[in-house]
């Protein structure tokens, strides 16, 4: 998900970029996404996927409710705000840092809004390395 967001502000609109690449490739026609290149503050290419048996999407936004027809599991992971934070800063350095506050309020408000984690199929406690199958 990370080369589909439309910069540091882009979450909120990010399923937009699905609309192109799920339903295509669940009708066994290619899907496409833009990619963002960060350096340079925009889209610049757009990507083809050919149709595959299997397409692991991982990121916040991932699993937005209009693609739930063509999704097959949804897995929630979880973990402490501070942990997130530590790991996102270990992965992305100080490039991220000034941005951490403003993107973890997006994350929390986009979740909420597509009740990602009660819609969620398997439950992953990252911290403890706990596994569990939804309620629903």
């Amino acid at each position: 998900m990370d080369a589909m967001y439309d910069g540091w502000d882009g979450l909120p609109a990010v399923h937009t970029q699905l609309a192109t690449l799920l339903p295509p490739l669940a009708e066994g026609r290619p899907g496409r996404y833009r990619v963002y290149d960060w350096r340079v503050g925009r889209y610049r290419r757009t990507v083809e996927v050919p149709p595959v048996p299997l397409l692991v999407l991982e990121g916040v936004g991932s699993g937005h409710p209009a693609y739930d027809a063509v999704s097959t599991l949804l897995v929630w992971l979880e973990a402490p705000l501070p942990l997130r934070r530590e790991r996102a800063l270990a992965r992305d350095g100080e490039d991220f840092a000034p941005h951490w506050d403003a993107w973890a309020a997006s994350e929390g408000t986009v979740l909420a809004r597509d009740r990602t984690r009660d819609r969620a199929d398997l439950l992953l406690d990252t911290g403890t390395g706990t596994l569990s199958a939804a309620a629903g």
